[in-house]
């Protein structure tokens, strides 16, 4: 079994017992759930730099990047610096983080937040709306055609935008539709985490013009990001390389500058 299989198997009874736990009419009865979204896809058109920027503690493939800083702090730093938006890990088993860290930079900022999880359920779609989010991932490999399809016109009927994230031609194909405003392409194979960044170059070209094109994973320079800019993408998710510092803020506003200047 591969790590994903494991984490999806783990995520059923994580969001079982949820469910059990929030009943759906608390989640929507939120303070934060009839608020306006904030368009991740609209900022990016319209950015110089693409850049997302991520809080992630740790990950299976790493392990502990950084267990320190305060959600808050990264979220107010990454604004400061200028980034289009912000994706936080909720996942807890597998990243150490939580739906807590989500409400903790929704208090602290005003740019959009992706809500970064595994999501296999509908009910995991209305936890990101009651809880601060202006974007939900969806990963192909975890999910049928029905699924995504279902998946990502309810996140729309909730003025969510949709990130769609694909590691290859197959789960590509299977995903394209109208309900989905930005597909991503994963550049870390997911059995053998290694990073290639001709996964973004070679499936740019069957992406339709319509999607905001993203790149994930493997982007820790600014060479990167010139290198696939000609190949369309305007998101580039980087998150390890800020992380990592001692004050990810700081990183991202110096990455960039140069990036841009």
């Amino acid at each position: 079994m591969d790590i994903l299989e494991k984490i999806v198997l783990d995520k059923r009874k994580e969001v079982a017992l949820r469910k059990a736990l929030i009943p759906v009419s608390q989640l929507e009865a939120s303070v934060l759930f009839n608020r306006p979204s904030n368009s991740l896809a609209v900022v990016l058109k319209n950015s110089s730099s693409g850049i997302i920027a991520e809080h992630k503690r740790r990950s299976p493939s790493k392990a502990v990047i950084n267990n320190s800083l305060s959600v808050q702090d990264v979220a107010t730093g990454y604004q400061n610096a200028g980034v289009c938006g912000m994706s936080v890990l909720t996942d807890g088993k597998y990243f150490g983080g939580s739906l807590d860290d989500l409400l903790t930079a929704r208090a602290a900022v005003q740019m959009p937040l992706l809500r970064k999880e595994f999501i296999i359920d509908e009910y995991q779609i209305l936890e990101a709306k009651a809880y601060g989010a202006d974007v939900i991932l969806l990963i192909a490999a975890i999910l049928t055609r029905e699924e995504i399809k279902q998946f990502s016109e309810f996140a729309k009927s909730l003025d969510l935008d949709v990130l769609l994230e694909v590691h290859n031609q197959e789960e590509l194909q299977k995903s394209i539709m109208p309900s989905l405003d930005m597909l991503g392409v994963n550049n870390r194979n997911l059995k053998t985490f290694t990073v290639s960044l001709d996964t973004s170059k070679s499936l740019s070209a069957l992406i339709p013009n319509d999607f905001v094109k993203v790149s994930e994973s493997g982007i820790s320079n600014i060479e990167a990001i010139k290198e696939l800019q000609p190949y369309g993408y305007k998101g580039f998710l980087i998150g390890e390389n800020f992380m990592k510092t001692d004050n990810p803020g700081d990183s991202a506003t110096n990455f960039i500058t140069s990036l841009t200047s």
